[in-house]
């Protein structure tokens, strides 16, 4: 249920132009500390998942894994792996309703 929720909520961030998609402009937004909630796919690479993850952790903005094929429908672009959320306010609501699972299976 919450990940519906989660899911709806990451549409209308897309719609409102509060949402980035792709691996790089997600990295870049961590870099610049412009994001506030990167959500990477399930279904992302070894390399997408350790880079993004890695990056989140050196900039302290936090990760959450979605399940896969869910990204890229949730925002209307389908295959896309990585997005940045660069609203504090839906990325905190978005955190609330997305559980945070351990990242040991990345490495």
């Amino acid at each position: 249920m919450n990940n519906e929720k989660a899911l709806g909520l990451l549409g209308l961030c897309a719609r409102a132009g509060r949402l980035l998609s792709g691996e790089q402009a997600c990295d870049q937004a961590v870099k610049k500390q412009s994001a506030y909630l990167i959500l990477i796919d399930e279904s992302a690479s070894f390399n997408t998942r350790k880079g993004m993850t890695d990056a989140c952790a050196y900039y302290q903005v936090p990760a959450r894994f979605l399940p896969a094929a869910s990204l890229g429908a949730a925002i209307g672009r389908p295959g896309r792996m990585v997005c940045a959320v660069t609203d504090r306010k839906l990325a905190e609501r978005l955190m609330q309703l997305l559980p945070e699972k351990p990242l040991e299976n990345i490495d």
